[in-house]
């Protein structure tokens, strides 16, 4: 018999689902928050000096008087950044997912083996151009590429799909059955966690600036730094609503869960069950 899974194997609510997606994180949060931690660390590395050279001001970043194009495409490049972060985390969130499901115990370093690193890069970088263009054309393109593309790591990690185009459209397949409801559920947790991001990213470093009386000179690394932790967070837990929402959705249209019922009482490997068969 398998371990108490720590995901339901059944269709979820909203309100559920994203529950398990942060029970999800709770017991991943070792990998998920260090991998997160490392890239946008990396992320901020690269936005930090071109912000500077487009007078783009910290700790909200909005655009400087006379400089909104030059804030516009550093903007642009940050979203670009923050898809291909996203897509990598998705391929570790989908990784615990699986066996959260299943009820199987894993170690953390035994996810990494699962993540199948080329695939996901390939689709992490066409999405990451993709976004960078989607967002440069307006704010909308972006919202809608993510809504429909954000499965895209989880169906290579758990779907096993042969290629990353053919993930890419399972995923548009996925996000848009039931009246859209994986899309608007994306966007939903995406606008939460921008706005809690948001308030770690700048909220205490305005609090601390009013302390001080001014702007001390370690703002000039507090403030990266701030941003780094706050997106760490929200990255992973947006992973973890990815891998999570595909699994629901594929109970609640394909049956998974009464598949994984049959293979367990045939004595069959209900792990199998998972790859999607054409």
């Amino acid at each position: 018999m398998p371990a108490q899974p720590e995901l339901p194997l059944r269709p979820m609510t909203l309100g559920e689902l994203l529950d398990a997606a942060m029970a999800l994180l709770r017991a991943r949060a070792l990998p998920l928050l260090a991998l997160a931690a490392v890239l946008g660390l990396l992320e901020q590395a690269l936005l930090v000096p071109l912000r500077a050279a487009a007078s783009v001001t910290p700790p909200y970043y909005g655009p400087a008087r006379g400089h909104f194009g030059q804030w516009w495409s550093v903007t642009a490049l940050g979203f670009a950044t923050e898809t291909v972060i996203l897509t990598l985390l998705g391929a570790l969130a989908a990784a615990a997912a699986a066996p959260a499901l299943l009820g199987r115990p894993l170690r953390h370093r035994e996810l990494w083996a699962r993540t199948r690193p080329l695939a996901t890069i390939s689709v992490a970088l066409v999405l990451g151009v993709l976004a960078g263009v989607a967002l440069f054309a307006g704010f909308a393109p972006w919202l809608i590429l993510y809504g429909l593309f954000s499965l895209t790591s989880a169906v290579l990690v758990i779907d096993r799909a042969g290629n990353p185009f053919g993930a890419l459209w399972r995923s548009a397949q996925l996000t848009t059955r039931g009246g859209l409801r994986g899309f608007w559920t994306l966007l939903s947790a995406y606008l939460t966690w921008f706005v809690i991001r948001f308030a770690l990213g700048s909220g205490w470093v305005w609090v601390l600036t009013r302390l001080s009386g001014g702007e001390p000179a370690w703002l000039t690394w507090l403030i990266p730094a701030a941003w780094v932790l706050a997106n760490a967070v929200a990255y992973s837990a947006l992973a973890c609503v990815a891998a999570v929402l595909l699994l629901e959705t594929r109970i609640r249209t394909e049956g998974l869960d009464i598949a994984i019922g049959r293979a367990r009482s045939r004595g069959e490997d209900e792990a199998a069950v998972l790859v999607y068969a054409r």
